[in-house]
């Protein structure tokens, strides 16, 4: 019996859901800086983002000195980097506009990709993160992603980051079609590892 061969861009299997990836018009400007050890796992969500979003890039985290060309990013006179992450010196998303004003600068979001162990070890052991402006987010609504065991409560995967982002700096209608498709992602993703499409 031929063996069936996965998707090479959705992953799938049974059932590809290239069609349905939506094209989002969104003028965030995202960087995922993905664990090494995310890059292997199936069930990373990060690439839905950039699969939907125009301004996301991905680069693998180095403990010792940033990517050069994200290095660039955040060195540049016309970015203000930010890095989403939740400590005590982080603010949150709503209050960026009165706390980190920007006049003709865009803004870059840093998003940590991991399990939440490995994105306070990338926070912990790179001194060169340390040194960027830190935000939160406030989720409303407990993780829908059931892909993985032993996650604590509280803490969203990376597209629910993503998509609640949007959400808050008023890209609602683009964070509902994310989410969305996010929703069908986990279905058929459960159902290709059972074995068949989605019914």
């Amino acid at each position: 019996m031929e063996k069936l061969m996965a998707c090479q861009r959705c992953g799938f299997t049974h059932q590809c859901i290239c069609p349905q990836i939506p094209t989002l018009e969104s003028s965030v400007n995202i960087v995922l800086l993905t664990h090494e050890n995310e890059l292997k796992r199936d069930t990373n969500t990060g690439k839905l983002l950039q699969q939907t979003l125009p301004n996301c890039q991905s680069y693998v985290w180095q403990r010792k000195s940033a990517p050069a060309e994200l290095m660039a990013m955040i060195q540049d006179d016309t970015v203000q980097a930010l890095l989403l992450f939740p400590s005590e010196q982080s603010i949150d998303v709503s209050e960026i506009t009165e706390v980190y004003p920007v006049e003709n600068q865009k803004r870059l979001f840093i998003v940590l990709d991991g399990t939440w162990q490995e994105a306070k070890k990338m926070m912990n052991k790179s001194p060169w993160l340390q040194s960027i402006p830190q935000v939160h987010l406030t989720p409303s609504l407990d993780s829908a992603y059931t892909l993985r065991r032993n996650q604590d409560s509280g803490h969203l995967c990376t597209c629910e980051v993503g998509s609640l982002l949007l959400s808050q700096l008023g890209e609602t209608e683009q964070a509902q079609e994310l989410n969305q498709y996010f929703h069908h992602y986990l279905k058929v993703f459960q159902a290709d590892k059972s074995g068949h499409a989605l019914k």
